[in-house]
């Protein structure tokens, strides 16, 4: 049984690449359902956001599970393998578990810190439990990371105005504009990434905001939480008039393809007048082709690379003081992880034990006769239940507590054949109590 992250990030892949393996909610069921169909696939869970995929798994075979998951990926993004897998990492065991807490702090996020992430592998937790692709293992493993990251933005001061990459869009645009006060602005998409840039935006003083989406309701509900300002609002059939009446532009709609191109900007756009379009959807909402337009300049998610830069050093010592952070609750998930080799030995000694005290018990009650109520049969049977327990309970929290490989798996040795257990498969028991959990 292995533990394996395989995906790609903004470090990895460029947004073109990134685009055509976004998985949204609507797709996920799918996604998992075919991931988990694969005879070496277990578990699985897909993060999915603007600047990365990633597809966590337990697998029983490195290998063949590894190729079964990028088979996957390329047919999903309709790429061949040989284009996509220099854009791939794989990560195994330790480097996929502590890679996970470390994405779920912020602390592999395009901008150091930010929060919006750990939502997100909440949410991916939430879809791999809702469509039966995450068992036991995933499911701690999961849950140690959200932990995690919750600790890190408790007890270090990372996240005290980390930017997130609204605000790295609001401050690339300000470099370029400078001024907001007299600019037109227009935001298309109603949903979390735009209600951060109105946040931002505002407080770099632009008071002349209009948002667009699909339903008028959801941008009005936006427009609604900024009452200090006069927002306009309206649907996205008004957006060309709209965009070129504006001096700056941001798209972030959940469409999956560009919403605007050459195509529908060149006839409508004011040769005088220069129109910047700053795109941090993905898929993208901007096609390239609009920068063959000579008055309109597009930046994508990629382009905030270098505002994101300017954050980095001021934080790199809140991050470590985040990792040593997640060193703990590294550690506390391979004492569980570990823990699992133990599982065959422990129901076997459990097993042995049990039926001897239930032999033994059933012996002394036929001697006791009709006479012993039941309610002292119950106090002798708790009696018994009793002592097993307590006699079991040190030897199991002991083997448990191994770290060391060989030193856990002598002891195991030393139980099986003192006890002479019968022996069967840790990876049938885990793979039976992950149906039950399921």
């Amino acid at each position: 049984m292995n533990i394996a992250v395989i995906g790609l990030s903004h470090k990895t892949a460029p947004v073109e690449i990134r685009e055509k393996l976004s998985i949204p909610t609507p797709q996920a069921a799918d996604a998992i359902a075919q991931l988990t169909s694969y005879p070496h696939v277990q578990e699985v869970s897909i993060l999915s956001t603007c600047n990365r995929l990633e597809i966590q798994v337990v697998i029983s075979e490195t290998e063949p599970g590894i190729r079964e998951v990028t088979q996957f990926l390329a047919d999903y993004g309709q790429i061949p393998l040989a284009a996509l897998r220099p854009h791939l990492f794989i990560l195994l065991q330790q480097d996929a578990i502590m890679h996970l807490m470390r994405v779920a702090a912020g602390l592999d996020s395009l901008v150091l810190g930010e929060g919006q992430i750990l939502s997100q592998v909440k949410h991916a937790h939430s879809l791999g439990q809702q469509h039966k692709g995450v068992g036991r293992v995933l499911n701690r493993l999961m849950k140690d990371a959200i932990k995690a990251g919750k600790r890190v933005r408790t007890e270090t001061s990372i996240g005290t105005g980390a930017v997130s990459i609204s605000s790295a869009a609001a401050e690339l645009a300000q470099m370029k504009i400078e001024n907001f006060t007299e600019c037109r602005i227009a935001i298309l998409g109603a949903g979390k990434m735009a209600r951060l840039l109105v946040q931002h935006l505002i407080s770099k003083r632009a008071n002349q905001i209009t948002i667009l989406n699909r339903t008028i309701q959801r941008a009005d509900e936006l427009a609604a939480q900024f009452g200090d300002v006069d927002i306009q609002t309206g649907t996205l059939e008004g957006m060309i008039e709209t965009v070129v009446a504006s001096d700056v532009v941001f798209t972030c709609t959940a469409s999956t393809e560009p919403i605007l191109h050459r195509d529908n900007l060149m006839a409508a756009v004011q040769p005088e007048r220069n129109l910047m379009l700053f795109d941090i959807a993905v898929p993208r909402n901007v096609h390239d082709n609009v920068n063959e337009i000579e008055t309109v300049f597009a930046f994508n998610v990629d382009d905030l690379k270098a505002v994101v830069a300017q954050n980095q050093e001021s934080r790199r010592q809140m991050a470590l003081e985040a990792e040593a952070l997640l060193e703990e609750e590294f550690d506390q998930f391979m004492d569980w992880w570990r823990s699992l080799d133990t599982v065959s030995t422990i129901s076997s000694l459990r097993t042995k034990v049990e039926a001897i005290r239930e032999q033994e018990l059933e012996k002394a009650l036929s001697r006791l006769g009709s006479e012993f109520s039941d309610k002292h049969r119950g106090v002798v049977e708790a009696l018994t239940r009793g002592i097993v327990n307590k006699i079991l309970h040190d030897p199991m929290v002991q083997l448990r507590a191994q770290r060391d490989t060989m030193t856990r798996r002598q002891a195991m040795e030393t139980l099986q054949v003192l006890f002479n257990l019968e022996e069967f498969s840790v990876a049938e028991e885990i793979g039976r109590q992950a149906k039950t959990y399921r």
